[in-house]
C-alpha cells in the first residue's frame, strides 16, 4: 500500500471528512514520526509498532563489481520493531 492508497483508505472510513484533511493528517502524523526519529526520539504506538534509530558504524565495505575495497561512513538508519497485536494478526491461522 503507497501513501495515496492509506489516504484513500481512510478518506472512505471517514466520510464526514473531506479528502484533503485526510490527507493533511496522514502528512502529518507522517512528519512527525520522522522528525521524532531525527530527533533520536523512539516512537511508539501501542498494538503497532515501535519505531527508532540504529547507528551502523563505520566499515570497509567492497565493491561486488570489481572487488575493490570501499570505506562506508557511519550512518543512522529507521528500525521498526512490530507491536504485539500486529504480530498476533499476523500470525493468526488461515482458514
Amino acid at each position: 500500500m503507497i501513501k495515496s492508497e492509506l489516504v484513500q483508505k481512510v478518506a472512505e472510513a471517514n466520510p464526514h471528512l473531506y479528502q484533503r484533511d485526510v490527507e493533511n493528517i496522514v502528512e502529518a502524523i507522517l512528519d512527525e514520526v520522522t522528525f521524532a526519529l531525527a530527533r533520536g526520539d523512539r516512537v511508539e504506538l501501542r498494538g503497532f509498532g515501535a519505531f527508532s534509530v540504529k547507528s551502523r558504524p563505520a566499515r570497509i565495505g567492497r565493491n561486488p563489481r570489481t572487488g575493490a575495497q570501499v570505506k562506508v561512513s557511519e550512518k543512522v538508519v529507521p528500525y521498526f520493531k512490530t507491536g504485539k497485536e500486529m504480530r498476533d494478526r499476523l500470525n493468526r491461522p488461515r482458514r
